[in-house]
């Protein structure tokens, strides 16, 4: 005799589609959310660091502090990555010339590259890699020991006390470093192209001088100040959220210099077709 009732249909388990959509969906939302809070981060740091300068109660002493802490971890990375930069473009770049028999040129090709390249870029790569690092790890520390937390109770913004002069730090070592990248790339360069490739010094920075004008320097040293403001905003942020003790602290570190230098990558590829378009090579 049939029962009266029937069984509930059993639900099927989830297909390789269904999985790989909520996967996308859930970390698309997620990014976009964490994309939220960095901008929301960036902002409150920017106008809050005016207003403390106006009202007279910016950290100079913490921001003077924090910026020596990135000299001290980004000053020899820097001269060490500018000199085999220089080198390598000068050899490179010098190799071809020299087969075309344009030798002059050298000095031309060799400073547009380090100053509109190189020097950004490995600008952004110290900073997102050393500097971002020590901010990660250093907020993170701070927020897995619950001193964010404390801060907050007692009415004191993190942002305030923490991140603005770290911002102002790096907005002021920035340029800094992508001035001394440039100063020991291109000299790399130049005693490579007089001591091994025959050039002669007239010919090498008359060139030089020709052809890099005054807005490639002020295009190295905006970029240098973007990839600054990118790093320390990300570095903050992700120290800021890190979570689950000193295994949150080293994955926040992690993704921060990930960010960091993904970010600088796709900004710098933006900005060179940017200035490519509206600020092309030419005679000085």
């Amino acid at each position: 005799m049939s029962s009266g009732t029937q069984a509930p249909e059993r639900v099927g388990a989830p297909t390789a589609v269904d999985v790989v959509r909520k996967n996308f969906s859930d970390t698309a939302v997620s990014s976009l959310r964490t994309f939220g809070r960095a901008v929301g981060l960036a902002q409150e740091a920017l106008t809050g660091g005016i207003a403390d300068i106006v009202r007279g109660k910016f950290q100079w002493r913490e921001a003077l502090l924090q910026a020596w802490r990135l000299v001290t971890v980004t000053t020899v990375p820097a001269i060490l990555m500018a000199i085999p930069f220089g080198v390598i473009v000068s050899v490179q770049v010098g190799n071809l010339i020299h087969t075309l028999g344009a030798d002059s040129l050298l000095g031309a090709t060799g400073g547009l590259g380090v100053i509109k390249q190189g020097a950004p870029m490995a600008t952004g790569f110290l900073l997102g890699g050393a500097g971002a690092a020590a901010i990660a790890a250093d907020l993170g520390a701070r927020t897995i020991r619950e001193e964010i937390d404390a801060l907050n109770t007692m009415g004191i913004s993190p942002v305030h006390r923490l991140v603005i002069p770290r911002m102002a730090a790096m907005l002021l070592i920035a340029p800094l470093l992508n001035v001394l990248v440039i100063f020991v790339g291109v000299l790399a360069g130049y005693l490579v192209a007089i001591g091994g490739q025959g050039v002669t010094p007239g010919s090498y920075w008359a060139t030089f001088g020709s052809f890099t004008t005054t807005a490639d320097v002020w295009v190295s040293l905006l970029k240098a100040l973007v990839f600054g403001f990118l790093v320390v905003v990300i570095a903050c942020q992700r120290g800021l959220e890190a979570k689950g003790g000193p295994r949150g602290v080293a994955d926040a570190v992690n993704a921060a210099v990930v960010l960091s230098v993904v970010s600088i990558v796709v900004v710098n590829l933006v900005a060179t077709q940017i200035t490519a378009m509206f600020l092309p090579t030419r005679l000085a």
